[in-house]
């Protein structure tokens, strides 16, 4: 299949998980997951409509960016910051989903050029304590929250979630379910938050069911994903693990 048919099937899935949870069409906005893939299958599925991209390894995402800036594409930061990557990321970048302290959220804030637009920010929440994560717990979550929330040149968007696989839907709707109440806790408390990035290839439909608005999503666009051949120094540039599901 192509990439347009794989975006065309998975707006589909999106499509049925909103109507099977009740919840208008257009309710969850998909992030295409492009680490490791190239810029022409990016621009490919550009071509189809997708505006979104989710990259992983710094330097690869910097430099997809550079070749794909006449596209005027919106890049996502979905990979563990470490605190002294985060100029490329703040210079580069539109969004982060991966901010977990407070060093980071500062330096990303004193780093984000003041000719472009606030960087847009979700608090990553570990919200099952899985030992291979990144992320706040979710007790702590509303104390960087609201830390965040007063940064200059950065926006709250809303929190992102990595759950551990669990074994069936249920037991996947639950913790999902969890991070909802995360993210509800936030919003009472007067952030102003509208982003729950929640849901992959896998889980996408118990996400939407609990509440996500943003899925992101990888291996069912662009296909299978050979282990990527990172280097140690792309790793430290904000590169995950690859014990981590892929999206």
């Amino acid at each position: 299949m192509t990439i347009e048919a794989h975006l065309q099937t998975l707006r589909q899935r999106i499509a049925q998980a909103c109507a099977l949870a009740g919840r208008p069409p257009g309710a969850v906005q998909l992030l295409a997951v492009s680490k490791t893939f190239p810029p022409e299958a990016v621009a490919q599925a550009a071509a189809c409509g997708q505006r979104d991209f989710g990259e992983n390894y710094i330097q690869e995402g910097v430099e997809k960016i550079a070749t794909l800036a006449h596209l005027g594409l919106v890049w996502h930061c979905i990979g563990p910051l470490q605190s002294n990557k985060t100029r490329p990321v703040a210079e580069h970048f539109d969004w982060v989903h991966s901010v977990d302290r407070l060093k980071i959220a500062q330096r990303l804030s004193e780093q984000r050029p003041t000719t472009l637009a606030p960087l847009n920010v979700c608090i990553q929440v570990n919200i099952d304590g899985g030992p291979t994560k990144a992320g706040v717990a979710p007790e702590d979550a509303l104390a960087l929250a609201q830390a965040v929330a007063v940064m200059p040149r950065l926006r709250l968007r809303g929190i992102m979630t990595i759950p551990e696989p669990t074994p069936d839907f249920a037991a996947t709707l639950a913790v999902h379910q969890r991070a909802k109440a995360v993210f509800d806790e936030l919003r009472a408390s007067g952030l102003p938050l509208d982003t729950l990035s929640m849901g992959m290839s896998a889980d996408l439909e118990a996400a939407i069911q609990a509440g996500s608005t943003m899925v992101r999503v990888g291996s069912a666009i662009f296909g299978g994903r050979a282990a990527p051949n990172v280097s140690v120094a792309a790793a430290s540039a904000g590169g995950v693990s690859p014990a981590l599901p892929l999206p």
